[in-house]
């Protein structure tokens, strides 16, 4: 059952990025994750990373990516979400995912990742879908899981040193992936 609220999908458009959507895009990636604006929402990544969190370079290679997808979410002519699907045999995986902080908590978040599951399996018969997450973000966890997502334990070093990736305020970061059936 969605327990999504009952307006979270109205007039939401889903399509596929275009090149012409990467700047808008890297706009509301940055603004769901770091810096001051990312506090207005609940997926800041603020008090753990610094720096940025995607640039336009990482952006326009997953909209070319032949087994990629961005998928960008509008609602009345205006991006307000985005989310990556990844074809990688059996999986998708599910990554850059942003909602604008000043929409999340209202179930559009949900939403999306409903959407973004069944596409995954109408596109590409996927039958399990993976994201890699900071282990140190209980709360977001805690989210995925209730969407039916399970921790594995299975974890991979955060890149320290490449500030592509942000600039790590903390010593423990690592990515935890959660699995989820399809079925």
């Amino acid at each position: 059952m969605d327990t999504a609220a009952p307006d979270a999908s109205a007039g939401l458009v889903f399509r596929d990025a275009t090149d012409g959507d990467v700047d808008t895009l890297v706009a509301l990636i940055e603004s769901a994750y770091r810096g001051d604006s990312s506090r207005a929402g609940w997926t800041t990544e603020a008090d753990i990373l610094e720096g940025q969190r995607v640039d336009a370079e990482g952006v326009l290679e997953v909209v070319k990516s032949p087994d990629s997808r961005l998928i960008t979410v509008e609602r009345d002519g205006r991006v307000v979400a985005c989310c990556q699907l990844e074809h990688r045999g059996t999986h998708a995986y599910f990554g850059m995912f942003a909602v604008s902080p000043a929409l999340q908590g209202a179930g559009l978040g949900k939403v999306i990742i409903a959407e973004a599951e069944r596409q995954a399996r109408a596109t590409w018969d996927a039958t399990e879908m993976h994201m890699t997450v900071i282990s140190v973000r209980e709360d977001l966890i805690a989210w995925y899981e209730r969407r039916g997502y399970r921790r594995t334990g299975r974890m991979t070093p955060f890149p320290y040193g490449d500030e592509r990736f942000g600039i790590p305020q903390r010593s423990d970061l690592q990515f935890e992936l959660l699995v989820k059936p399809l079925a």
